[in-house]
């Protein structure tokens, strides 16, 4: 199943670039929701290089719910104007979780998208219930940051 959100930001194409590059932005979209804490390597680095990094995952900062494959790629596009970074991620419950943001200058700001293809067996519907709520909150809180110039 997939889930397919866009919004536009009203900032530059190269601020979005630099944020979405670092897993602070990562924390600080998903909280209250979700918790990323690093289990390999032991330490987030401060922007993301190609590769895998397992993190733990808590639900509203409590719940424990697993752990998590992030798995980082930048994926050339073959329009230079539009940035691309896939997260083809996966854990012991969910087979795939292959997130693809894509962002793109357009009059006014950056349009900004999330694109996440979810494979779960017989939970599938469940985790694409979840998974859709959960974008939708990061792009509420992508927005607001962007609107206060990513003063977090």
């Amino acid at each position: 199943m997939q889930v397919d959100l866009a919004t536009q930001l009203p900032c530059p194409l190269a601020e979005v670039i630099a944020q979405v590059r670092t897993p602070r932005l990562l924390r600080q979209v998903a909280s209250p929701l979700l918790s990323f804490s690093p289990l390999a390597p032991a330490e987030f680095p401060d922007t993301w290089s190609e590769g895998t990094y397992w993190v733990k995952l808590k639900l509203f900062g409590v719940l424990p719910i697993g752990r998590q494959a992030i798995v980082i790629t930048y994926p050339q596009m073959e329009n230079a104007q539009t940035f691309m970074l896939r997260d083809n991620g996966y854990s012991p419950l969910i087979t795939k979780w292959d997130h693809v943001i894509t962002a793109q200058e357009v009059s006014g700001g950056t349009l900004y998208r999330d694109r996440v293809t979810i494979e779960a067996g017989i939970l599938t519907p469940f985790v694409w219930l979840f998974a859709r709520q959960f974008y939708a909150h990061r792009q509420r809180r992508w927005a607001a940051l962007a609107a206060n110039g990513f003063s977090y």
